[in-house]
């Protein structure tokens, strides 16, 4: 699909990209999740799949932070306090710290979680406040969305769908996991 243009268009590309990314997720057997076999989101680093859902988590909940703030026109600190947007691979490094504690299914229900609140408000958002008028500097507000959501959820699945295919000896039953 292209680049959503209306609020109808972004809750089918969150929800179709979460969908197909929960699907491989679900699979992964817990033991090999804490692993750090995948490329990382800072230069030079790596990050294990428990790391990678704990980013998506966290940019997530920035998205709900930012629309909080947003409807109490409080200022908000794009991307996060203490950060710029030359940082974000430091901002990921402290996503995967946040939730570090978590297990696996945990982080699961949570980035589950997130996401059902992140549609809901965009089901509960007017379209012309999604697509006709800036929310931050030029960007729309279904734009920044799209932006943390679909695009990362699709783009995890590709780093998944690799990370499992080079891992397929790990497990016996592989195919099951494919």
């Amino acid at each position: 699909m292209a680049v959503p243009t209306n609020r109808q268009e972004l809750i089918s590309e969150i929800e179709k990209n979460y969908s197909k990314l929960k699907k491989d997720l679900e699979t992964i057997p817990s033991e090999l999740t804490k692993e750090k076999e995948l490329e990382g989101h800072a230069k030079g680093t790596e990050m294990s799949v428990s790391d990678l859902v704990a980013y998506l988590i966290g940019w997530g909940e920035l998205v709900l932070k930012w629309n909080r703030k947003k409807n109490k026109n409080e200022n908000v600190d794009f991307p996060e306090t203490g950060y710029k947007w030359n940082e974000l691979g430091k901002l990921a490094q402290k996503f995967y710290l946040d939730y570090e504690k978590l297990d696996y299914k945990s982080l699961l229900d949570k980035l589950d979680k997130v996401v059902n609140e992140i549609l809901n408000v965009i089901k509960s958002t007017k379209n012309v406040d999604l697509y006709e008028k800036p929310w931050y500097e030029k960007w729309t507000m279904g734009k920044m969305v799209q932006l943390n959501t679909s695009s990362p959820y699709k783009n995890a699945r590709s780093r998944v769908r690799k990370w499992k295919k080079l891992n397929e000896e790990k497990n016996t039953n592989a195919q099951q996991w494919l």
